[in-house]
């Protein structure tokens, strides 16, 4: 979760749902085909392209792992609605509130959907997954973990997308820039950050920030108020 001023970002994508809050007033979102929408909240589901304009507000922004129970809950309802929900967050009775639901990161006292039972991850994927977060190391490709999990490299795209809702390729990239951001909320060496996220060098890690967030890692430190990871 990041809570701050940001600049527009270019028009991005990336491996997670993302919660887009605006704290003290509306936002704009650019979609393609000339979709333009102002709110003061929206679900951006993952692989959704989008512009994001704070328009100079103060903003907060929930990325959600694709492997949460939460985010395994909403997945229909996203395709219902075509991956993007505008305005979803129940109105808070002062900023305050909404900072401290944020900050206990209570996403059912802001969002009004009713949590369905899924089954178990598959432990294949759950494995994965696991291996791909592992911080302070390039992580492991597709083939050793099709490897690990006893399938053909088809197969386990078939079941990864499955189960998480997005492609191994992307998700990986994500665990890697994931990674880097978190050591960005402790320190703002971007070196550090990249060895953190298992990149070759802070410029590897810089162009890959900026394709999964639209923006340069630097646009995010300058006005950094707050970045937790958990």
């Amino acid at each position: 979760m990041y809570r701050g001023e940001l600049p527009a970002t270019d028009s991005h994508s990336h491996a997670a749902p993302v919660l887009l809050i605006g704290l003290s007033g509306r936002f704009v979102l650019h979609f393609t085909q000339g979709r333009t929408e102002s709110c003061f909240s929206a679900w951006i589901d993952s692989g959704v392209e989008h512009v994001f304009d704070p328009c100079g507000e103060e903003v907060a922004t929930m990325y959600l792992e694709p492997d949460a129970v939460d985010t395994r809950c909403w997945r229909a309802y996203f395709a219902n609605h075509g991956g993007i929900v505008l305005d979803p967050c129940i109105p808070v009775q002062g900023r305050s509130s909404m900072e401290a639901y944020l900050r206990n990161f209570d996403l059912d006292a802001l969002l009004p959907f009713d949590s369905a039972d899924v089954a178990p991850m598959d432990a294949r994927v759950a494995y994965s997954v696991n291996a791909l977060r592992r911080p302070g190391m390039a992580p492991p490709g597709r083939g050793a973990l099709a490897q690990a999990a006893g399938l053909s490299e088809s197969r386990f795209n078939h079941l990864f997308r499955a189960e998480m809702g997005v492609s191994f390729r992307s998700y990986r990239v994500w665990s890697q820039v994931r990674g880097a951001l978190g050591a960005l909320g402790t320190d703002s060496r971007l070196t550090q950050a990249a060895l953190e996220g298992g990149f070759v060098d802070s410029s590897h890690f810089s162009h890959m920030f900026r394709k999964t967030f639209g923006m340069t890692p630097s646009s995010v430190l300058k006005p950094l108020r707050d970045v937790t990871l958990v």
